[in-house]
């Protein structure tokens, strides 16, 4: 018997890996923090001696949120029912300038993290400020992430000009760049906001420092306008233009894509992040991903911000994506259920770069992995595991969360007990908020 820390025994085993098929009665061995063996629960059962057995009824890998504004979950609710540019110029964009600080972000961070650990999310890319606070919380909660630092052409609360954005990045990789669990990055806020000069500067910066680039492309309607307007071109050819689009950028929304647009992405192999429910809740519009799909494009799904959503729940994201664009396109076979789970899973690692790591279930890969229940009513019967997932599952279905061999959740709470201090800090921040309005 080959002493192990965990296995994972399930009636359904997930592992969303190329070639493999839900293998019933399906157990992992976890040892280490990675995994080091799948198969029938039977068989592993008398191969390893684990010091846990944690039983379930569907493991999968961690869902993977690739588009995140985490500290904006202290803006849940703040300014709802608004246009994209009112949002911004009125609200969220005075509010930050008010109430963000180290403090803040730290705070907030452990709100959202304990909110997408929650439900299921393993992994999540951040676009923000103060990106080293957040940190703080990441390495204290033990979720995995990408923290891109916000660059941006006018002055913040801590940057009076791109240049500064982009310094700040810098040392911000520099200092976490070894981080087992955070993989920093370079995050340009929008071609509207960031002049050609940043895009090239901060492109220079990602390649020298091999990190991942990333942008919101193409949300609105008014974006494609008015990148037309100053600069003759739409966005998508813009930023290719300029050289700025390849495998190892992420971009986010891009919902007024035109056929031409798609095939700059396509060609360049540059990862789309697909924020279905704040597209909606923004009116922004709805991004063409069957198309996308079809030439080839890798799309991922995320939450966006909770201030723009107002979840971090990628459970919801699929289960709406699957649906919605099935009628758009008027076609019930398009984004079948375990291609929308691809888009959770695997998708999203290979547009975090991180695909060699997590995004499913393989011998070699961290331990990242979520447990379901499939005792309640809405989860009964089952004929197919996929359609199950992307159809009936809700985040309050997860009852236990591991990252990187570690058990974060248990029976849908953090393992160390924190989340009532999270919550009661959140309040506080919340009351202070309101009072200021």
């Amino acid at each position: 018997m080959i002493e192990i820390d965990y296995i994972l025994h399930g009636d359904y085993l997930v592992t969303m890996s190329d070639d493999s098929s839900p293998i019933i009665d399906g157990a992992v061995a976890v040892k280490n923090g990675k995994i080091v063996d799948i198969g029938i629960y039977t068989d592993l059962n008398k191969k390893y001696a684990p010091l846990e057995i944690i039983n379930g009824g569907i493991i999968m890998p961690g869902l993977i949120n690739t588009h995140c504004h985490a500290a904006m979950v202290y803006f849940r609710g703040y300014a709802d029912d608004l246009h994209l540019l009112d949002w911004l110029e009125k609200y969220i964009w005075p509010a930050e300038r008010k109430w963000l600080s180290n403090e803040f972000v730290t705070d907030a961070v452990e709100l959202a993290v304990l909110e997408m650990l929650c439900a299921g999310i393993t992994t999540y890319s951040d676009m923000y400020f103060y990106q080293g606070a957040a940190a703080k919380s990441v390495k204290k909660l033990g979720i995995r992430a990408v923290l891109a630092s916000g660059v941006i052409d006018f002055p913040t609360k801590t940057t009076k000009c791109a240049q500064d954005c982009i310094d700040n990045a810098v040392r911000f990789i520099k200092d976490f760049k070894d981080e087992p669990m955070i993989s920093p990055s370079i995050a340009l806020h929008s071609p509207y906001t960031c002049c050609p000069d940043t895009y090239i500067k901060s492109k220079e910066a990602s390649v020298n420092h091999n990190v991942l680039l990333q942008t919101h492309l193409s949300e609105t309607q008014w974006e494609v306008d008015e990148i037309l307007k100053r600069y003759g071109r739409r966005p998508v050819e813009h930023l290719d233009y300029y050289n700025i689009l390849d495998s190892n950028v992420l971009a986010s929304h891009c919902v007024w894509l035109d056929d031409k647009e798609i095939d700059i992405v396509a060609k360049a192999e540059t990862g789309v992040s697909h924020c279905i429910n704040s597209n909606l809740k923004l009116a922004s519009g709805i991004a063409r991903v069957p198309e996308m799909l079809n030439k080839g494009i890798n799309v991922a799904l995320g939450t966006d911000g909770a201030a723009s959503n107002n979840n971090l729940d990628i459970l919801n994201e699929m289960s709406i994506a699957a649906r919605l664009h099935k009628a758009i396109v008027k076609d019930s076979s398009a984004l079948k259920a375990k291609e929308a789970l691809r888009m959770a899973t695997i998708n999203g690692a290979r547009a975090l770069g991180l695909s060699e790591k997590i995004g499913s279930i393989e011998k070699g890969k961290s331990a990242d992995i979520i447990i379901g229940s499939i005792t309640k009513p809405h989860l009964v019967p089952i004929y197919d595991i996929y359609s199950h997932i992307v159809y009936s599952m809700s985040s309050a279905d997860i009852d236990t969360v591991m990252v990187d061999g570690k058990v974060l959740i248990r029976v849908g709470h953090l393992a160390n007990g924190a989340d009532v201090e999270i919550i009661e800090k959140a309040n506080h921040w919340g009351r202070r908020i309101a009072e200021s309005v």
